[in-house]
């Protein structure tokens, strides 16, 4: 028996959160502007990553009575997941926060349309070979895809279009960055990332929130810039500007 925790005075060290890698503008650009000579499947799963943010395996696991044509919403209800000694099978999402529901545009609702005739057609064509499950992203014939499918996929259409591959979960951090950069809230983006805890968003990206602290301390700089100039420039500025902001 010990009479003391030696564990009380073990400090872990901090670990130093890497920045993530995340594609460009220009690279997303780059991506789309190619997407029509790729497989409907592969239109659909980039575009969709980058809109919605959801994981590999929510991606993977969802199915056409999740998506809600009629208000463009899809719900994340469950995730497919791949071992070695089960194969590929489904799961339930990481967390409770993981369920959650998530407003599309029209673009995206649009490729999901025309996919699902698409892939009706097939089903289709091949007969008894089709194996109906109805999930979206299936094999040839139509069992759940393999997650190892989509990250080959957008390795080999990267160096195809001349982009730097980042890794398939880049598409989820493109996703969260877009959004913090564009000023949603913290408590927003941890929601719409399924997050289950505040905390873990603020940890993933801390260096984005920071650097949109930083543009807002230059805006309000920049709305505060007449403090800094002599009195007869604000006079000046007031009388010449003012009357355009407040509408008079």
């Amino acid at each position: 028996m010990l009479s003391d925790n030696p564990c009380r005075r073990v400090f872990v060290p901090k670990q130093e959160q890497l920045e993530k890698e995340i594609f460009t503008l220009d690279e997303v650009r780059t991506l789309f502007a190619n997407l029509e000579n790729e497989p409907m499947k592969y239109q659909l799963y980039l575009m969709l990553a980058i809109y919605s943010g959801f994981r590999r395996s929510e991606m993977l696991g969802l199915e056409w009575k999740d998506i809600d044509f009629e208000n463009d919403l899809i719900h994340v209800r469950r995730t497919s997941q791949y071992t070695a000694e089960k194969g590929i099978y489904t799961d339930t999402t990481k967390t409770r926060s993981s369920k959650r529901v998530s407003k599309m545009p029209g673009i995206i609702m649009d490729l999901l349309r025309r996919f699902r005739t698409e892939q009706t057609i097939e089903a289709r064509r091949l007969g008894t070979k089709w194996v109906e499950n109805d999930r979206l992203f299936t094999k040839w014939n139509g069992e759940p895809m393999n997650p190892q499918t989509p990250f080959e996929w957008l390795k080999g259409y990267c160096g195809r279009v001349g982009v730097p591959f980042k890794n398939i979960h880049s598409l989820r951090h493109l996703h969260a960055s877009l959004l913090i950069f564009e000023g949603v809230d913290v408590v927003a983006v941890s929601a719409d990332m399924g997050h289950s805890v505040l905390g873990t968003t603020l940890n993933l990206y801390s260096h984005m929130f920071q650097e949109t602290r930083a543009r807002n301390c230059e805006a309000i700089t920049n709305a505060l810039k007449f403090a800094h100039q002599p009195a007869e420039c604000v006079k000046y500025d007031v009388q010449n500007r003012g009357g355009e902001q407040f509408g008079t």
